[in-house]
């Protein structure tokens, strides 16, 4: 179900124009209008949902399959050395439009316009450090 407020879901609707990719029943991929690199791809649900704390397995599957698809349509054309997947989830992932989305940023090479900078805490966890967070993670898992 389309929100009204949603620029993903106008795009979807075909009130704001996009450069489409891909479209069929559940999926729609169209450019980044910002074009981080050339060939940067948004993948998005056609059934609104926020992020993917919002996203039933079903439509996660629906999106995810195409993925690679997509992915490697990219490839073909433009022959990046490489590709990020990313998705940014409420606003302190940079989550910028509220509607799930999957950005497929091809890569060219150094200087190429993304720069995917995070540092690493390796020293801050034991190995018992780490089996313990991934304990508590695994107990919110239905099983």
């Amino acid at each position: 179900m389309a929100h009204e407020d949603c620029i993903f879901c106008k795009i979807i609707d075909g009130n704001i124009p996009s450069a489409k990719v891909y479209e069929d029943e559940k999926v729609y991929a169209f450019l980044d209008i910002s074009q981080v690199t050339k060939g940067h791809t948004l993948v998005i649900p056609k059934e609104h949902t926020k992020n993917i704390y919002e996203t039933s397995p079903e439509v996660a599957k629906e999106l995810f399959s195409r993925v690679p698809v997509i992915a490697n349509a990219i490839r073909d054309a433009y022959q990046p050395l490489g590709i990020n997947v990313l998705n940014n989830n409420e606003p302190a992932a940079e989550q910028s439009v509220f509607h799930l989305h999957v950005h497929l940023i091809p890569r060219y090479g150094d200087g190429d316009g993304y720069t995917p900078n995070w540092i690493t805490h390796t020293e801050d966890y034991t190995s018992d450090d780490l089996q313990a967070v991934a304990k508590a993670i695994n107990e919110q898992i239905e099983h």
